[in-house]
């Protein structure tokens, strides 16, 4: 039962890792020009969202531990459902400011989750 969750935060890790490779050296005003590099951030941000869903779900303790887990899974309720509704310098904002927080909440769960093993 505890692999799911190391499954669960490397799936985190990976998709959040990979907002960061996309977007890296882009400024906002690029970001927002860019609209494959903004699909392929928005899907990570599903993925992210799913996972910590999921995570919250099955495994509470653990998600509690990332600081804004209730706030990510809304986030990705709005990108999976309203589409229309989202706002570009919003999804660049989280890139810039939390997207490199989750990475570090993560990174730091996951060890302990191999440790646990």
């Amino acid at each position: 039962m505890r692999r799911n969750v190391l499954g669960l935060l490397e799936d985190v890790r990976v998709a959040a890792t990979s907002i960061l490779e996309y977007t890296h050296g882009l400024s906002e005003a690029d970001y927002i020009a860019n609209k494959a590099v903004r699909r392929a951030v928005e899907r990570e941000f599903e993925i992210v969202g799913e996972a910590l869903r999921r995570l919250a779900s099955h495994h509470p303790d653990v998600s509690a531990r990332v600081t804004t887990v209730g706030q990510i899974i809304g986030f990705r309720n709005v990108l999976a459902h309203g589409y229309d509704a989202v706002v570009d310098e919003r999804v660049w904002n989280s890139v810039t400011a939390d997207i490199p927080v989750l990475l570090s909440e993560v990174q730091a769960l996951i060890a302990e989750e191999r440790k646990r093993q």
